[in-house]
């Protein structure tokens, strides 16, 4: 009876060990199958993972090269003009100036092909500055003929924009310098936003190209020197003959006066004009400054002023109203011809001088 006991009791111990093995050997099998398929799943994710990120990288390839494709479709203009040097190359220095007595306006044409409408600008650079010449005129067709048969190729070798205005005073009144200066200077506005102007006598013609034709910080004196003085300054304070002043610097003195009928006392005053606003003329060196005037006598209609010191001394009392600002004339006619445009004015009665 003990015996059987003690082997019914070993029996079921064993069995429990079987069943305890057992439940061991199912546990170990679950989990070697999920370490399996894990095993087997991590590759499938890595290559998901993979082929996201190619697919990412893919999508901004294509979104970058769409971009670039973009910004080489906009027409771009480039500009392969750059700007002149301020010191041109084509300057030839001082020269020897002759006046041919059967020059024609047709030859000076045929030698300056480019001029239109007395306005020329160079093809291989962009000028500096727009510079416009302004020129009174009345009864001087020879000497306006040299002065541009010397002036166009002058102002071409400086490389300048510019265009050539002559203000003619029609009638038979005493002629008046300064008020078509004025006219000019207004008239020439309405056809271009020019920079620079210059004042400039029909009787005098530039020896040296390097006297430039452009504007300065402060108004410029060009005449220095010609040959009927020896080429030295006619007298201290001279301001005429030709003059180089900003658009700002000109509006700012209001212009020339319009009250001077006659010779002389108008380029005076617009240097009493000048030193009034605090600024200064300066000169090219006399060698540079140099000019032919062309001989001539004295024309009917342009006697000398006999008023022009009794103005002179009114000029600080009459600049703000005596200028730009009150300069009335008749127009007319504007004829744009090939070697400059010309501009015809008429004038009343000089008023008188009180």
């Amino acid at each position: 009876m003990g015996l059987s006991s003690a082997i019914l009791h070993l029996s079921y111990k064993f069995r429990l060990l079987l069943i305890f093995i057992f439940c061991i050997m199912v546990v170990a099998w679950a989990t070697s199958s999920y370490l399996v398929d894990t095993v087997q799943e991590t590759p499938k994710a890595k290559s998901l993972v993979e082929n996201f990120r190619n697919a990412t990288m893919l999508e901004k390839e294509n979104q970058k090269k769409k971009s670039m494709s973009t910004v080489e479709e906009v027409p771009t203009v480039k500009s392969t003009v750059s700007h002149c040097p301020a010191l041109s190359p084509y300057l030839q220095g001082p020269s020897k100036l002759k006046f041919k007595a059967s020059l024609t306006f047709e030859e000076v044409r045929k030698e300056n092909p480019q001029v239109a409408k007395g306005r020329h600008r160079p093809a291989e650079c962009s000028a500096l500055q727009r510079v416009a010449i302004l020129i009174p005129h009345r009864n001087r067709e020879k000497h306006l003929l040299y002065l541009l048969e010397h002036l166009h190729p002058f102002l071409q070798r400086q490389q300048l924009d510019y265009g050539i205005y002559v203000i003619h005073q029609a009638g038979n009144i005493k002629f008046n310098r300064a008020k078509l200066l004025n006219v000019g200077y207004l008239e020439a506005l309405k056809e271009e936003n020019w920079d620079c102007f210059i004042f400039h006598d029909v009787d005098l013609v530039p020896e040296n190209d390097f006297n430039m034709y452009t504007c300065d910080k402060q108004p410029k004196h060009l005449v220095v020197g010609r040959n009927n003085t020896g080429y030295r300054l006619r007298y201290q304070g001279y301001f005429g003959g030709v003059t180089v002043l900003t658009r700002d610097q000109f509006s700012k003195v209001n212009g020339f006066s319009n009250n001077y009928w006659g010779w002389g006392g108008e380029d005076d005053d617009l240097r009493i004009r000048v030193e009034m606003q605090k600024m200064r003329v300066i000169r090219p060196s006399p060698a540079v400054g140099k000019y032919t005037m062309i001989f001539h006598t004295r024309d009917r209609g342009n006697e000398v002023n006999g008023e022009r010191m009794k103005l002179l001394r009114q000029v600080s009392q009459v600049w703000k109203t005596d200028g730009l600002n009150s300069c009335s004339y008749k127009l007319l006619s504007v004829e744009h011809n090939p070697l400059y445009t010309n501009v015809t004015v008429d004038f009343s009665v000089p008023p008188k001088i009180l």
